[in-house]
């Protein structure tokens, strides 16, 4: 029986001050001064159209938690983001306990901006850091130092905030494993409550793919990987997704509800959001128009979502395992049906060949990958893929 899950809400801020070469995001470099005003009335009236679309799925649902991504949204001002919350609040309830995430590039936060962010109600920050090492900086584009990033963090401390997120990423260009640990050994320095641990992938249409530099090998990433795990594990930061470690109580509530595959409204140019109608059944995924002159010219108006389908059932064991697969603990089996609306047969077959093959624990309760199951984990999601000649997704009506 399918149960509407939790809801949250993704804002994205597309503007950055420089592309980073290794990035795929729906991110563009600033030129200019920044359209805040006009970007915050964007917003809104992209929540009001969503909200017209979805009011019947969304009614009496509360906030999970709110997600501010790009692009750097901490170009934007703190009256911009406390304008951006207070009509969410307007519009929207908010669970009491609600987790408001603003990604920030070290490089772009000016002093006493973090006091703003916070009166604003913004109570986690997410730095994105990638590297201690200056020189590993440069090669990915980063506009910040070390330092600066070591500050910053001070400064959000100072400013009030016990909960925050360093991002992290390693197998970078020429990068060795104590080039790796040393990394970890600087994030773990700042206390964070949150570490996200990437591995640096060439993704299509970036400048990286088109002039690739010298990467580690695989063998060597999962050393890194392997090696890094250890430290954090060791300083009290427990791995719960492949990327993700947390010191205890301090998961991140908005990437869980990805993972757990939970309902999300996206909001702002090239926002995703997913959301299922319990009443009709069905589980639908939106997204807006990508680039920012587009989607502010297009503002609340229909021309502003780009695409709304239907997730058709035969896709549906696909994208829960693309995200619940990810968790380390793994999922309640029952959440299968809640969240999908299928039975466990659906899956069943799947399962059985994913068990023989040791990539999927044994038992009924928790569905959880194995070890060897989560280093070959793109190749146990894809025996979750409909068969080559099913046709996927359909528009909705």
């Amino acid at each position: 029986m399918l149960i509407a899950p939790p809801l949250s809400l993704y804002i994205h801020i597309p503007w950055c001050v420089k592309k980073c070469p290794y990035c795929d995001f729906n991110s563009h470099a600033q030129v200019g001064g920044l359209p805040q005003d006009a970007y915050v009335a964007a917003l809104l009236a992209d929540l009001d159209r969503d909200l017209a679309d979805f009011g019947e799925a969304l009614a009496d649902r509360p906030l999970r938690s709110i997600f501010f991504g790009g692009g750097t949204p901490s170009l934007f001002s703190p009256d911009a983001i406390a304008r951006i919350l207070d009509g969410v609040g307007k519009r929207l309830s908010f669970d009491r306990d609600i987790e408001i995430t603003l990604e920030t590039n070290p490089g772009t936060v000016e002093h006493g901006r973090f006091d703003g962010y916070r009166g604003a109600g913004v109570n986690r920050i997410s730095f994105g850091v990638q590297s201690f090492d200056d020189e590993k900086l440069h090669r990915l584009g980063r506009i910040h130092s070390a330092s600066d990033a070591a500050r910053v963090v001070g400064e959000a401390r100072e400013a009030g905030f016990d909960n925050f997120n360093i991002d992290l990423m390693y197998a970078l260009p020429d990068q060795d494993l104590a080039g790796a640990a040393r990394d970890i050994e600087q994030a773990i320095a700042l206390a964070p409550t949150h570490i996200s641990h990437y591995q640096l992938t060439i993704e299509p249409n970036t400048l990286f793919a088109a002039r690739p530099p010298t990467l580690p090998d695989s063998d060597a990433a999962w050393d890194m990987q392997e090696h890094c795990q250890q430290m954090l594990a060791d300083a009290g930061y427990a791995q719960y997704e492949i990327s993700a470690y947390a010191q205890a109580g301090r998961r991140s509530t908005h990437n869980l509800n990805y993972w757990e595959f939970g309902d999300y409204l996206g909001i702002g140019a090239g926002a995703h959001g997913k959301l299922t109608d319990a009443a009709s059944g069905t589980i639908r995924r939106r997204a807006k128009q990508r680039t920012p002159r587009a989607y502010l010219d297009h503002a609340g108006a229909p021309r502003a979502t780009a695409s709304t389908v239907e997730i058709a059932s035969l896709d549906l064991p696909f994208e829960y395992m693309m995200n619940a697969l990810r968790l380390v603990d793994g999922v309640p089996m029952n959440e299968f049906p809640q969240r999908t609306g299928l039975g466990i047969e659906a899956i069943a077959s799947t399962l059985a060949a994913a068990r023989k093959q040791g990539w999927i624990r044994e038992g009924l309760e928790i569905l959880r990958a194995t070890d060897e199951g989560q280093r070959f984990l793109n190749d146990v999601i894809a025996m979750f893929l409909p068969a080559p000649a099913d046709d996927g997704r359909r528009p909705s009506a």
